[in-house]
């Protein structure tokens, strides 16, 4: 009997709890219709502005004449006042038909599937409540999300600045000598009403070789890092790799497209141009050679890590420009590629294609 009493409490106490829930839920709903009327004002009274800005600028153009001017800003005027009109009074409709209810209120589509074209990820929409199987938890869509982030990957040619000398001169392999980057960027639009100017932010682990030409390879001696040739052996392959993790941050800038429902709004870069402009600092995580030859026919292989006074503090500028997520390259260390009493200075430099997926 005790049982069967503390059954029946828990039962009582779950259905006091869900339906404290669906008040809470239902509260959170009419709440947050009302702050869409507000929103509907904005957006209608900003379409105005920009419709009679752009009457001003064919009066000023000589396009129309005055009074043709003014008919068309009074018919722009009556369209907004109809829009925030109906506008308002479908969202009347629906507060008053879930206070009447008290949020009880039959739905068809109750169970779809939502997809976000700019968060790119399947949610499944049950009584309007959004769950996204990526965080294990249900959500409505926010109306107007001002941050997205990208799988970053970038992959090109590397190379060295040296002092004194041109890329022609370089000692090392242009084909050979090659760079990739991976990592994870976020994007925040920087004003409220527009998505013309971006900032760009995140972290990168970039990875930077270079190949040396003629049978040579790198020796560190007395704190000194230079050149030297392979005398033991013809080398089949020598690579100087530096591995490093940097905090990449730039200004983006370019057009997007605007989407408005319902419910939510959103700036979409499909097929949009793109280009950004800033640079990145980090750290060096480490620096190891390669070397390949043969010797009395046997195949060698060494590998040297960390010895070579590579520099530990990584900074340096960085620039993309393309479409939507593919996107031209470039970036170039500020810093030197090893430390100070390396003579003559090099500097590292890439240029390649990035994707952000």
């Amino acid at each position: 009997m005790r049982t069967l009493s503390r059954f029946i409490v828990l039962i009582l106490l779950t259905l006091l709890a869900q339906n404290a829930t669906a008040q809470q839920d239902y509260e959170r709903e009419i709440a947050r219709l009302k702050e869409q009327k507000e929103r509907v004002m904005l957006q209608e009274k900003e379409a105005l502005k920009k419709e009679i800005e752009e009457i001003n600028e064919r009066l000023e153009a000589g396009e129309i004449s005055l009074v043709r001017a003014d008919r068309l800003k009074e018919e722009a005027a009556r369209k907004r006042a109809l829009n925030i009109e109906d506008r308002l009074a479908i969202l009347d409709n629906r507060i008053a038909l879930l206070e009447r209810n008290k949020g009880d209120v039959l739905k068809d589509n109750r169970d779809r599937f939502d997809i976000d074209e700019e968060d790119r990820r399947a949610r499944i929409t049950i009584n309007e409540r959004s769950w996204d199987p990526f965080e294990s938890r249900y959500r409505r869509a926010k109306y107007d999300r001002r941050t997205y982030s990208d799988l970053v990957v970038a992959v090109g040619l590397n190379n060295a600045i040296i002092e004194g000398q041109s890329l022609d001169d370089t000692p090392y392999k242009v084909g050979g000598s090659r760079f990739f980057e991976l990592g994870w960027a976020w994007r925040t639009r920087v004003f409220r009403n527009t998505n013309f100017m971006r900032i760009n932010y995140g972290f990168s682990f970039q990875f930077n070789g270079l190949k040396p030409k003629d049978n040579m390879y790198f020796v560190s001696e007395g704190g000194q890092t230079s050149l030297q040739d392979f005398e033991i052996a013809e080398l089949q392959k020598s690579k100087l790799r530096m591995d490093n993790l940097v905090f990449p941050l730039h200004l983006e800038f370019g057009p997007s497209r605007f989407i408005e429902s319902e419910d939510k709004i959103r700036y979409s870069l499909r097929r949009q141009f793109r280009l950004g402009l800033g640079g990145y600092a980090g750290f060096n995580l480490g620096t190891r050679q390669k070397l390949k030859y043969r010797l009395d026919g046997d195949r060698i292989k060494d590998k040297v890590k960390g010895a070579f006074n590579t520099n530990d503090f990584i900074y340096g500028l960085s620039a993309y420009v393309g479409v939507e997520g593919i996107l031209l390259y470039a970036k170039y260390d500020l810093n030197t590629i090893f430390k100070d009493g390396a003579a003559p200075e090099q500097r590292n430099i890439s240029l390649g294609l990035r994707f952000d997926l």
